[in-house]
């Protein structure tokens, strides 16, 4: 996919840990993700294993395609829950860990997780990973998450939610620098109450609003509803008895403009492209989640 070297290029997908046909996804992770050429990439559902006395063993270091440099690719992690005991054998197992991770073509600064609310509801813990990432055009704070998945826990996602607005204004004030990224599987439709939060149509009942841009709203094909868990295209989703939806998003915050500009794409972190990606089947599908791209406009 041919790429703009003066804009942002930003991915997100949950890779769906190792189920499945992980040996077929993992090629077919590699070969999209050369095409797609991300300067920053969001991942969900990335495994680690943690053996006692051993160094940790992460499966985002799998996914590096052969032709990339080292120098072109810096990764962090953020466990969210550990699956050890119900995976690995028990207390004394080594730790399993399930969680999110940010790939950079640019060194990452500092990253820093951060726990997010929900664990005294759910057997499964959530955190929101926060890096920072020193690009061409400036530094970048990019958040990386994956909320509560159950349908009827939208209650515990408007939660979640809250505190990851709360955490971004707190750790990426607006100073003059890129607007902060929040990209992941969120594991709610755009209708939803959670993700009308983000978007500035509702307060959920905090003293005041918040503005995210949700990056497909750029998109140039209106009829594309931008399904991202889809069990009519994609066989791994389909063994879920759940409906097509949209799920997965590119945040990014404003972006903020005072007034009209007669130059709109200078206007950083306003989206210039947007599409699906990681959505082919190369012999397989990556996932049983397609992701998101988006090209966004940086500082001249």
């Amino acid at each position: 996919m041919k790429r703009d070297p003066s804009l942002l290029r930003v991915a997100t997908l949950n890779i769906w840990n190792k189920s499945g046909p992980w040996a077929e996804r993992m090629k077919s992770v590699r070969a999209q993700l050369d095409a797609l050429q991300p300067d920053i990439l969001g991942l969900q559902e990335v495994l680690e294993l943690r053996p006692k006395g051993g160094p940790p063993m992460n499966q985002c270091d799998e996914l590096r395609p052969a032709n990339w440099p080292d120098d072109d690719w810096h990764s962090v992690y953020g466990p969210s829950h550990d699956m050890s005991k119900s995976f690995m054998g028990g207390a004394s197992a080594p730790k399993l860990w399930f969680g999110n991770s940010i790939v950079s073509r640019w060194p990452i600064r500092h990253h820093a997780v951060l726990p997010l609310p929900g664990d005294d509801v759910s057997d499964q813990t959530r955190t929101l990973l926060h890096a920072v990432v020193e690009t061409p055009h400036g530094s970048v704070d990019a958040f990386v998450t994956h909320l509560n998945w159950k349908l009827d826990e939208g209650w515990v996602r408007e939660t979640q939610v809250q505190e990851i607005a709360r955490i971004i204004e707190e750790r990426a004030p607006e100073d003059g620098r890129f607007p902060p990224l929040l990209m992941g599987d969120l594991n709610a439709e755009p209708q939803s109450d959670e993700i009308r939060f983000l978007n500035g149509h509702t307060r959920l009942g905090s003293p005041r609003s918040v503005r995210f841009a949700d990056t497909w709203a750029y998109r140039t094909d209106r009829e594309d509803e931008g399904c991202t868990f889809d069990p009519v295209r994609n066989p791994f989703a389909a063994q879920y008895p759940e409906p097509p939806r949209r799920i997965d998003y590119l945040f990014v915050r404003g972006p903020h403009v005072s007034g009209p500009s007669a130059r709109p794409r200078v206007i950083p972190g306003r989206p210039v492209k947007v599409g699906l990606c990681f959505d082919a089947e190369v012999p397989v599908f990556a996932s049983d989640h397609f992701g998101v791209w988006a090209d966004l406009a940086t500082p001249e």
